[in-house]
């Protein structure tokens, strides 16, 4: 099995900035995609921005600019820097992984974080 395990989440007055962190933990073999998504409230949840084992990276429009993703493949762990922040940034941010484990067959299989709270006040 694999957890995900997302921090950093917080209040921030718009124009701030968080970072985001989010661990992975198991019997893990080896991690493709990781990723960030959002789900706003009475919305649905939107992929924000991914990055690719070798470090291709993939912005939502919206956070082009403001937002950098990294990974450090050696930790299995994944970053997000906001800065910049909006009160429309104001979400649950959940972290996403393609994971090859122990029991999956060499097929990646797709774990999700518990997701932090990102409330940017105006």
């Amino acid at each position: 099995q694999v957890q995900l395990v997302e921090s950093g989440g917080g209040l921030v007055q718009a124009g701030g900035s968080l970072r985001l962190s989010c661990s992975a933990s198991g019997s893990i073999i080896s991690i493709r995609a990781m990723g960030w998504y959002r789900q706003a409230a009475g919305k649905e949840r939107e992929l924000v921005v991914g990055i690719t084992r070798d470090g291709t990276r993939n912005y939502a429009d919206a956070v082009k600019g403001r937002f950098t993703i990294s990974r450090d493949n050696a930790k299995n762990a994944v970053y997000l820097e906001m800065s910049s922040l909006k009160p429309e940034d104001t979400a649950v941010y959940y972290c996403n992984a393609d994971v090859i484990h122990v029991g999956s067959y060499g097929i990646p299989r797709k774990y999700w974080g518990q997701g932090t709270q990102v409330t940017v006040s105006s």
